[in-house]
């Protein structure tokens, strides 16, 4: 997104705590929901899409054009947010577009907050992620933009069926069937981020050759945060193919401490 969005977004993420502090998990399920299927409505119309995107018009006017096509159609929250959103200016209506899905995850994570779940969420969204990485196939079939969405949400459902938590599989069927998304992988990144966001903390996402005891895994986040200086929290995924050692993901930042990364140092430095 363009600065201008950038500063649309966190207006709109400002005026949705009004919503979210008042609703219940259910009604923010149901929001979440439904401004997942006006996104989906102003993908589907492109004239739409620019119209109540469009700056040079009145920001009531857009506000009440939206107001009129979707009153009756979803909820009173929904409506609110969706009036505030176009209200708004972006620098494109394909950001207005984004800005309403990234919003809907954010709702949804914020019910699992108000359960008492945003650790599961954030744990399983993780782990689903490692899913990916090792199954390459998956990954193309969940991303195949030619099969019907209902069809991928179909193979989704069969992988993580009962598995996980409601939410979860939510925030994971909109990313799936999502007309607007990145590659699925980039989309979970942006969940997981966005998750962390909600504590005003970073997520490190570790890979080891072995389980972590509990206690290694809180010194590990404690000498994480002192490095970087703020709050970081860390998922663990095992994979033996590391053979020893961590490798640790923060953001764009790689810290490969493995046996694997070392001795490929070693082979490289051999064969030069």
């Amino acid at each position: 997104m363009h600065a201008a969005s950038r500063q649309a977004l966190r207006a709109l993420r400002q005026r949705l705590d009004t919503v979210t502090g008042k609703a219940g998990s259910d009604a923010l399920v149901e929001l979440a929901g439904e401004l997942t299927a006006v996104a989906e409505l102003l993908t589907g119309q492109p004239r739409l899409r620019r119209v109540v995107a469009d700056p040079s018009t009145e920001p009531e006017r857009r506000a009440d054009l939206v107001a009129r096509l979707l009153d009756g159609k979803i909820g009173a929250n929904s409506l609110q947010v969706a009036r505030e959103a176009v209200a708004l200016r972006w620098s494109t209506p394909w950001d207005l577009v984004d800005a309403l899905e990234l919003t809907s995850a954010d709702v949804l994570l914020a019910a699992a907050e108000n359960d008492g779940v945003l650790d599961r969420v954030e744990d399983e969204l993780f782990r689903f992620e490692r899913i990916l990485d090792s199954q390459s196939d998956l990954s193309a079939l969940l991303d195949e933009a030619a099969v019907p969405a209902s069809r991928r949400i179909e193979l989704l459902d069969a992988v993580v069926a009962s598995k996980v938590h409601p939410i979860t599989r939510e925030l994971l069927e909109h990313a799936v069937a999502s007309r607007r998304r990145r590659a699925l992988s980039f989309a979970l990144g942006d969940l997981l981020d966005a998750a962390a966001n909600r504590r005003e903390r970073s997520i490190a996402k570790v890979v080891s050759a072995v389980e972590l005891s509990a206690d290694q895994q809180n010194r590990l986040a404690e000498t994480l945060s002192e490095l970087y200086h703020r709050s970081i929290s860390v998922r663990i995924a095992v994979e033996p193919a590391v053979r020893g050692g961590l490798i640790v993901r923060i953001g764009d930042e790689v810290i490969d401490g493995s046996v694997a990364a070392r001795l490929s140092q070693v082979r490289r430095a051999l064969a030069s």
